[in-house]
């Protein structure tokens, strides 16, 4: 299936960082067109059929087939069976995701919310039109997914991914999670995300320390998995997270915290509301002299700065000096402004 364009749905003001890490990682593509949340590229020549867009920023991304417009949703969503079958012939899509652009940060008014709605009353009127000759049924195993993207409420953007990790089988990059009886903080939804994205491989009865644990969103979707749980933070946890029998407060800033205490947990969080660079200063200290080394470490990385976008490689390859052959970048469905670094495979 020879492929030129590439379409990618990413938060909304998000769009100039991901221009830039495109040019900066694929000089082959060119920016071809972009609203609040989607943008797309072309190729002078063929994509190759293991291209793999390497990119932070993307919430999703896949080979691009054009658009369908008009009035009317039911001859939308023929117009874009057709163009589904002129430009896949012979490959059957096994799978469909329809989601709509993100116009609202996550956390605000509006996000994943109407949204859904149309996208599922969609969702159906594609299925009410699907031409007798397509597969029918769902499979979350399908290699190829047909993707349509509500650009606008009467302009529908066509395409189609390979799944092939967890992130690639959620419509639109959102990963459908279980909200708790009562939210504490938008961290239990970025910790959730993390996990179930990077399929760290935690298990009940790991120990666990977050740094910048305050009020406990994360701390309790972890002791909801199971874990032991440390929080550091100087501030006030919440009493449901206080009164869980696996759980622990130390109130303090993690400097002032014994280094025993690290080198004995499996996994470190850390979701502070500092810049970077204080967040892996810290991790320094932890890391570097205190003679810890977690298996995994999931932190949140703050663009306090629009031009830290620029830096995150260089983020990245300081992570890696701390002893971790691999580390994973990406802003999740969750994330405001931020990124969510996932960082494993322990050196020695």
């Amino acid at each position: 299936m020879p492929a030129h364009f590439v379409f990618v749905t990413v938060q909304s003001g998000a769009e100039r960082a991901l221009k830039s890490e495109i040019a900066r990682e694929h000089p082959e593509l060119k920016f071809a067109f972009s609203r609040p949340g989607f943008v797309t590229f072309r190729s002078s020549e063929d994509l190759a059929a293991d291209f793999v867009l390497r990119t932070v920023f993307a919430r999703t991304w896949g080979f691009s087939l054009g658009k369908v417009t008009g009035s009317d949703d039911s001859q939308r969503a023929r117009d874009a069976w057709r163009l589904i079958g002129e430009q896949l012939p012979g490959e059957p899509i096994r799978d469909l995701h329809v989601w709509q652009r993100d116009r609202v940060l996550p956390g605000d008014e509006g996000y994943n919310g109407a949204a859904d709605e149309l996208a599922r009353s969609l969702s159906a009127l594609l299925i009410e039109n699907r031409p007798a000759a397509s597969p029918p049924g769902i499979e979350n195993t399908a290699a190829e997914i047909g993707d349509i993207v509500l650009v606008e409420r009467e302009e529908w953007w066509l395409g189609w991914h390979r799944a092939r990790t967890p992130e690639t089988l959620w419509p639109g990059g959102v990963p459908p999670i279980a909200l708790p009886p009562r939210m504490i903080s938008r961290a239990y939804l970025k910790i959730v995300e993390a996990l179930e994205w990077s399929e760290l491989p935690i298990q009940a009865g790991d120990r666990c320390v977050e740094i910048g644990s305050a009020p406990g969103g994360s701390c309790l979707a972890l002791l909801e998995r199971g874990l032991l749980v440390t929080g550091i933070d100087p501030a006030e946890m919440d009493p449901e997270v206080l009164a869980h029998p696996n759980f622990t407060h130390i109130r303090a800033i993690a400097k002032n915290v014994k280094r025993s205490l690290f080198r004995e947990c499996r996994w470190l969080v850390m979701d502070a509301n500092v810049a970077p660079n204080y967040t892996l200063d810290t991790l320094g200290g932890v890391l570097g002299q205190g003679g810890a080394r977690p298996e995994g470490l999931v932190l949140t990385l703050k663009l306090t700065d629009p031009a830290l976008a620029e830096k995150l490689p260089t983020i990245a390859e300081r992570i890696r000096r701390f002893g971790y052959r691999r580390v994973r970048m990406r802003q999740l469905a969750y994330n405001r402004q931020e990124i969510c670094a996932v960082v494993d495979q322990p050196i020695g």
